[in-house]
């Protein structure tokens, strides 16, 4: 069964690659390499373009016997999305619309999305329920939510199947060291806190001190990334099986604070504590983001195997200490 991937040379649609090709699946990959890396794409075919081409879509879908999607592409900066609001809802929006429409075209009903925990926007109640009500604060997190209705839409109309998979902060490395994080910019806290331990920057800035958590800082529910690509595999048997649409949060349901994270990189660092800064808190970050989990364990029989915060570490720090970033 070959699967169609779009963003599939990023940082979790690779590793989402490699576990679709490991579970029997054979993935094509979509992507323009606008953030993702040629060297990411190694366990099936390269489509290279954008979904701005629905013309490209089409005929990747046709030419390679599509039967189902799993739908990265996107961009995905916060604070971009606040100055470049265009940019995101065409993005992330339109280009997603056009995907859809490909898929229907050529009778291809089910796709895994990538949502985010961006759709709940300041939490009333952590951990966070899937049943949350959606109110986000960015851009980023409305074309999220945009996307989610109207797949739920194209159900009731078409008959189109669909698993939203919410994450919250994925980390971490493939285990086999093939595949790890190289954003540009970079803006996760793990790979930051590792740069900062490595010298590959003067230091990491910790955004805020005064939250009303244990120890002052932000507290974020971190995952595996390869846990997060089994959760992909996970749904979309489940929807290939026949499972109704679902949207679900990946998380662990356990979160740990900033400065939990600089201790994690400490231990793997010998235990020297990385050069950072107190800094004040950023616009918008709640003090706290964690996930109730128990969809995806209760419909896929999920569980995130890897993302204890020393292992995603650990995996971050092989990754990092012998890749050079591109």
């Amino acid at each position: 069964m070959r699967v169609l991937v779009t963003g599939g040379a990023g940082y979790i649609g690779s590793h989402t690659a490699k576990a679709l090709a490991r579970a029997g699946y054979e993935p094509v990959v979509l992507d323009d390499f606008s953030a993702g890396h040629r060297w990411a794409v190694r366990w099936g075919p390269l489509v290279e373009g954008s979904l701005d081409s629905p013309d490209l879509i089409s005929k990747a879908i046709r030419d390679y016997e599509v039967a189902a999607v799993v739908h990265f592409a996107a961009s995905l900066l916060v604070g971009e999305s606040m100055t470049q609001p265009q940019k995101y809802f065409w993005n992330n929006g339109v280009n997603t619309l056009r995907l859809l429409a490909a898929m229907l075209a050529a009778g291809v009903k089910h796709i895994v999305f990538s949502s985010s925990a961006a759709v709940y926007g300041m939490p009333e109640v952590v951990p966070i329920p899937e049943d949350h009500i959606l109110h986000p604060i960015n851009p980023y997190g409305e074309t999220k939510v945009m996307m989610e209705r109207a797949l739920h839409w194209y159900g009731v109309a078409y008959g189109m199947r669909f698993a939203a998979l919410r994450y919250f902060n994925a980390a971490g490395a493939d285990r086999e060291g093939d595949l790890g994080e190289d954003h540009h910019p970079e803006t996760h806290l793990v790979p930051l806190v590792i740069q900062a331990a490595l010298g590959q920057r003067p230091f990491v800035e910790v955004y805020g001190t005064d939250y009303p958590t244990p120890d002052g800082t932000a507290i974020r529910d971190y995952i595996h990334v390869t846990d997060l690509a089994e959760a992909h595999v996970l749904a979309l048997r489940y929807l290939v099986d026949g499972g109704e649409s679902v949207a679900m949060n990946l998380g662990t349901g356990k979160g740990y604070s900033v400065r939990e994270v600089v201790a994690a990189v400490a231990r793997s660092n010998g235990g020297r504590t990385p050069p950072f800064r107190d800094a004040p808190r950023r616009a918008g970050d709640p003090p706290s983001l964690v996930a109730a989990p128990g969809r995806a364990s209760q419909l896929l029989g999920w569980r995130p195997e890897q993302s204890d915060l020393d292992n995603i570490v650990r995996t971050a720090w092989n990754w990092h200490a012998h890749h050079k970033p591109t």
